[in-house]
């Protein structure tokens, strides 16, 4: 049984590079493309019409930029998942471009992999960003946040909590009602939010933020 092709539109005011896009997006068997639109005005309303599975937008065009139309696609289109194809690096773009509703961040000079990965990405519902604007966007969030536990979820305080307490994987799974294997998860995703590289230095800033006397 083949797997379902996945449908991607384009929007992007430059035709050479929708139509270097489409070439890219035609080489690959799991993929058709549907539609293009050269800006927002115009991808909004085919979108609706076409239905695609992934839309792939640029940022920067005439009338309904893409932040906007990508805010009005995803009230009115929930099943489209967008994918910002930019030249603009800041984070401040990326966070913008999250916060419309996207899934997922390219830059334009990223590879033809990257691209067909994050189409697949974003298809099944999963974020995808540019490794080069990953790192500059973890960093950027991290400076912004003025309390380091402000990064871990309420769960990942609570298995630091017990852990800084000395208690061992399992039984953090015992108290918290959870399976050793998500405790293990949960620590590993904590050790790496907060930059900690052993059990020592996962104590110590356990101490500094009040966690453990």
């Amino acid at each position: 049984m083949t797997s379902k092709m996945i449908k991607v539109m384009l929007v992007d005011d430059h035709a050479m590079l929708r139509r270097g896009l489409a070439l890219i997006i035609k080489e690959d068997d799991s993929m058709q493309l549907t539609g293009e639109a050269s800006n927002g005005d115009q991808a909004l309303p085919l979108a609706l019409e076409l239905k695609p599975d992934v839309v792939i937008m640029d940022i920067s065009m005439s009338g309904l930029n893409g932040l906007e139309c990508t805010r009005k696609l995803t009230e009115q289109l929930p099943s489209a998942k967008v994918l910002i194809l930019s030249m603009h690096r800041d984070p401040v773009y990326v966070r913008e471009a999250m916060r419309a509703g996207a899934k997922g961040y390219l830059l334009k000079e990223d590879s033809d992999e990257n691209l067909l990965s994050a189409i697949r990405h974003v298809a099944r519902g999963n974020a995808f960003l540019s490794p080069a604007v990953a790192g500059v966007i973890v960093g950027d969030f991290r400076k912004h946040v003025s309390n380091p536990l402000d990064l871990l979820t309420k769960r990942e305080r609570e298995v630091l909590y017990f852990i800084a307490e000395g208690r061992t994987n399992k039984e953090v799974a015992s108290q918290l009602n959870l399976s050793v294997y998500t405790v293990e998860a949960h620590r590993s995703r904590i050790m790496e939010k907060l930059n900690l590289h052993s059990p020592v230095e996962l104590v110590r800033f356990a101490m500094r933020n009040g966690l453990i006397v």
